[in-house]
C-alpha cells in the first residue's frame, strides 16, 4: 500500500531551485544508480529519435493573440468519456518500481489527486488492483498479450473487476528495441533476483545508500504480478523472449474486443494506414506513439507525425500522443495540432525517481502551471479554443502549413 510521504521528500521537490522536468531529471540521475537511470532515460540505438522527439517540439511556433486577459485557465478536458481537470494523463511505464518502491501505486495516486487518469503498464511492479484502489481518479491498463491469451484473460478479467476504464493496446513490440545502454550496464541480471548478479553493480550501489535500502526492503524487485503463469508471477528475465511471444496483430483486437467489451486504445500508431485501420476495427482511441524512442531508432517525432495522423482520421476517433513532451507549452502544441490529450511518460518518471509520489506530483504541478501561463500569453482561456491556427509548422511536415 502507498506510504505517507516523507518530509524530505516534500522538500527535495518543494525546492525553489526545481522549476522545470530538466531538474526533477537531475535530482534523479543523483538519486538513483548509473544503470537504473539508464534504464529510465534511454532509448533504442542510437537515440536518434530520443532526441528529436524533445527538438521536434521546438520547431512548432506559436501564434498568440494579444489585448486579452483570463485571470483563469481552464485546463478541463473529456478524452474516452472520462472527464478530466487536465489535458494530460500519465502514461504506462514499465519497471516503474525500480526506480522508487511506491512505483506504479505512487503514480496513480498522484494522478487521482490531480483530476486526471493514469495507465498502468502490463510490465509493473504492483498489483493493477493496489493501483487502482490508490487513486480516486480513473485509471486504464496497457496491454500486452505475454503468457499467451488464457493468460491475457486472466488480466482483463482483473481489469474488469477492479473497474478499469479502458484497455491501451500497444501494437509496437514485435520484438524488444536495441537499448544499448541496458545492455551495456547488464539491467537484466541486476533484476534477477539473484545476489550472485550483484557484485558489478556494488560501486555504484555504495553511492546511492538510500536508494539500495528501499530496493532491499522492496524485496530486492522484481517480478511482474499482473502477468501470472502457471508457475506464478513472471520474472524480469523473461521479458525478450516474452514479447516476442506476444506480438499484438490486428486479428488480436477482435478476440480482446469480446473479452473486454469496454474502451479500446490502440498504442503505437505512426502512420496514418495504421490509424485508418484502427478506425476499420472500431476502437475508442488512438495513441500516435513511437513507445518513447525505445523500439526502432530512426523514425519521425510523434508531434511530426501528428498532423497527418490527425488530418487523415477527420474526427472518427480520438488521437492521443506520446513521446518527447518535458513541457506544459509541448503539451499546448500536440493540443493545437488536434490532439485530444497527452500522455505523459519520462515527464513524471524523472520525479518518481526523484522523490516517490511527491516527485509525480511536483511534475505534475509544473506542467500544469506551463500549460497554465501558456494559455494566457498565447491570449486563451481554456484548452477547448485551442486550434491549429495558434501554431506554424514547417512546410516539410506531414500535414504542414
Amino acid at each position: 500500500m502507498l506510504r505517507p510521504i516523507r518530509r524530505s521528500e516534500r522538500r527535495a521537490v518543494a525546492f525553489p531551485k526545481v522549476l522545470n522536468v530538466a531538474d526533477l531529471r537531475k535530482i534523479a540521475e543523483r538519486r538513483i544508480p548509473q544503470v537504473v537511470f539508464d534504464y529510465l532515460d534511454g532509448g533504442a540505438d542510437g537515440e536518434v529519435t530520443l532526441s528529436e522527439g524533445c527538438r521536434a517540439y521546438d520547431k512548432v511556433l506559436f501564434r498568440p493573440r494579444g489585448a486579452r486577459f483570463f485571470p483563469q485557465c481552464d485546463l478541463r478536458t473529456s478524452v474516452l468519456g472520462l472527464d478530466l481537470e487536465l489535458p494530460f494523463m500519465l502514461g504506462p511505464i514499465g519497471s516503474s518500481r525500480l526506480f522508487h518502491p511506491g512505483g506504479e501505486v505512487a503514480a496513480a495516486h498522484a494522478a487521482g489527486e490531480a483530476g486526471t487518469a493514469y495507465v498502468q503498464s502490463t510490465l509493473s511492479g504492483h498489483r493493477l488492483e493496489d493501483s487502482k484502489a490508490a487513486t480516486r481518479g480513473p485509471m486504464c491498463y496497457q496491454l500486452y498479450l505475454i503468457g499467451g491469451r488464457e493468460v491475457a484473460e486472466k488480466a482483463i478479467e482483473r481489469c474488469r473487476k477492479a473497474g478499469i476504464h479502458a484497455l491501451f493496446v500497444t501494437i509496437d513490440t514485435a520484438v524488444s528495441g536495441m537499448r544499448e545502454r541496458d545492455f551495456r550496464n547488464g539491467i537484466k541480471q541486476l533484476l534477477a533476483r539473484n545476489l550472485s548478479s550483484l557484485p558489478p553493480f556494488l560501486s555504484q550501489f555504495v553511492t546511492h545508500p538510500r536508494w539500495l535500502a528501499s530496493y532491499f526492503a522492496d524485496g530486492g524487485l522484481m517480478n511482474f504480478p499482473n502477468i501470472v503463469l502457471p508457475s506464478g508471477p513472471m520474472g524480469y528475465a523473461d521479458i525478450s523472449v516474452a514479447l516476442e511471444k506476444a506480438v499484438v496483430t490486428w486479428s488480436d483486437l477482435k478476440w480482446i474486443r469480446e473479452q473486454w467489451g469496454g474502451p479500446i486504445v490502440i498504442k503505437g500508431v505512426q502512420c496514418a494506414d495504421d490509424a485508418l485501420r484502427a478506425i476499420d476495427e472500431g476502437v475508442e482511441g488512438i495513441v500516435v506513439s513511437n513507445h518513447g524512442a525505445r523500439q526502432l531508432d530512426c523514425v519521425l517525432p510523434t508531434v511530426r507525425l501528428l498532423p497527418e495522423i490527425v488530418k487523415a482520421v477527420n474526427g472518427r476517433v480520438e488521437v492521443m500522443l506520446d513521446g518527447g513532451v518535458r513541457r506544459g507549452s509541448d503539451v499546448v502544441k500536440a493540443l493545437c495540432l488536434g490532439a485530444k490529450a497527452v500522455l505523459l511518460g519520462r515527464a513524471y518518471a524523472y520525479g518518481l525517481a526523484a522523490a516517490g509520489e511527491a516527485g509525480v506530483a511536483r511534475a505534475i504541478e509544473i506542467v500544469r502551471g506551463d500549460i497554465v501561463r501558456t494559455l494566457k500569453l498565447l491570449g486563451v482561456g481554456s484548452v477547448a479554443e485551442l486550434n491549429r491556427s495558434q501554431v506554424e509548422v514547417p512546410a516539410e511536415w506531414c500535414g504542414g502549413r
